[in-house]
């Protein structure tokens, strides 16, 4: 098993040859070691959208008429897929669609929400309030290579993750040593085993199933309006 780093620099130095330890190797040392994994680790990490690296997030509190906010920590760019704000569902629109909207209706209540950069807005004509809830993709940080103990969002369940970041570490011994072919070769060994699992997972996808939901709200189209804001209950009195 390559479950923690301790477990994962050994198995570096024996595939090189260079006994179990940095000590008894050619010059490899620990400090290097480390910093192979950590380059290897945020390679992998974030080679796919992988389905464990999805993260809530609930630090932030909606502000009365405040329209951006800062993405959540190590969140990944333009990745927040599903928005709540207390126990109202926001929509997310394209950026354009967002500015176009609050151009032309200006005091437009619409529960919706877009992003650019490391930003997302709200509209804050919208009556909602409370904490806000963001689910989008987490970039795991550079871990603490001091606990030889710590694992990676591989650990325990998708452990041929592990087995890329060592053949990406042997790799770079091989760019040390200027032996360009054997880069290449762990190069793509550890590329292929990171498409083994995405593929495992996108097969595991057929048992998604997607919720009847409307796909586009009704117009009266002689009224020019939505038809649940044409059609109120007791609008007559």
């Amino acid at each position: 098993m390559l479950n923690n780093l301790d477990d994962r620099m050994t198995e570096v130095l024996v595939r090189l040859d260079e006994g179990t330890t940095a000590a008894s190797s050619g010059g490899i040392t620990d400090t290097i070691l480390k910093s192979w994994f950590n380059q290897a680790y945020a390679w992998a990490s974030s080679y796919k959208k992988w389905p464990f690296t999805e993260r809530r997030d609930n630090t932030q509190t909606y502000a009365s008429g405040t329209e951006d906010y800062a993405y959540p920590d190590n969140f990944r760019s333009d990745s927040i897929r599903f928005l709540q704000v207390g126990s109202d569902r926001l929509r997310k629109v394209n950026f354009a669609d967002f500015q176009i909207y609050k151009e032309d209706f200006s005091s437009g209540e619409d529960k919706i929400f877009t992003d650019l950069g490391r930003r997302y807005y709200i509209n804050n004509n919208a009556q909602i309030s409370g904490t806000i809830t963001a689910w989008g993709q987490f970039t795991p940080v550079p871990v603490d290579t001091t606990d030889l103990t710590i694992t990676t969002v591989f650990s325990d369940a998708e452990e041929e993750g592990n087995e890329a970041i060592v053949e990406r570490m042997v790799g770079y011994a091989k760019i040390r040593a200027q032996k360009s072919k054997e880069t290449r070769e762990h190069f793509a060994t550890a590329k292929d085993l990171l498409d083994g699992v995405w593929e495992r997972h996108k097969d595991e996808q057929f048992a998604y199933h997607t919720h009847e939901r409307g796909m586009f709200k009704r117009i009266d189209v002689l009224g020019g309006a939505m038809r649940e804001d044409t059609l109120k209950r007791d609008q007559w009195y």
